[in-house]
């Protein structure tokens, strides 16, 4: 059982990212992220949000809505996320949380530390990245030759690497610094182990 939570970033190949949806997920759209739900063809379980960049008489009475005041301490997709967790989902899977606004893509970057934290599973999906964290040990399954990245938000120590054009063995890295941009996978299966630290592990394609 997955939640997708759709944000109001950006899409720009609806076909593409439709495809990475499941018959039986649950979509849930924070505030405009129901505009980009519609161009796709999906009806949301649920729309949540303050409604500050989509107009609430635009949803049909069908589909569900959960308002929220303007000001508040929380984002929507935080407010969506809540949701879903009370609903008992723990797999998660993020559209449209990235794109021209740079706070709220970092912060939903960000947002990844938590569902570590409670061993639940969240990936940040867009046309060009595939955003996961991890803190142990993450088995990365994609084709031969796609592109990987490590990207340290905590300095990281023992980092291993499996199945890489450049592996990387018991190593330290730093925040800052760009170690583990742009690796190749070797095989169709690559391994991260992180001792210690927060390790983001980005498949890219260009």
């Amino acid at each position: 059982m997955r939640a997708v939570i759709i944000s109001g970033g950006v899409i720009t190949d609806y076909e593409y990212i439709k495809r990475q949806i499941k018959s039986d997920d649950t979509i849930i759209c924070a505030d405009s992220g129901y505009n980009h739900a519609v161009k796709m063809g999906l009806k949301p379980s649920i729309v949540i949000g303050d409604f500050d960049s989509l107009a609430e008489s635009k949803i049909p009475s069908c589909v569900p809505c959960l308002k929220f005041p303007a000001k508040k301490d929380q984002t929507d997709t935080e407010i969506a996320i809540d949701y879903a967790r009370e609903k008992g989902f723990r797999d998660f899977l993020f559209l449209a949380a990235t794109g021209r606004r740079l706070d709220h893509g970092l912060t939903n970057i960000l947002l990844l530390k938590s569902f570590l934290e409670r061993g639940e599973i969240a990936v940040i999906f867009d046309e060009h990245n595939k955003i996961r964290l991890t803190d142990s040990d993450l088995t990365i399954n994609e084709p031969p030759n796609s592109i990987l990245s490590l990207v340290p938000i905590t300095d990281c120590y023992g980092v291993t690497t499996k199945n890489l054009e450049f592996p990387l063995c018991n190593s330290t890295m730093l925040v800052g610094k760009g170690l583990g941009v742009s690796n190749i996978m070797t095989e169709a299966n690559a391994t991260v182990t992180v001792k210690d630290g927060l390790l983001l592990v980005i498949v890219a394609r260009d």
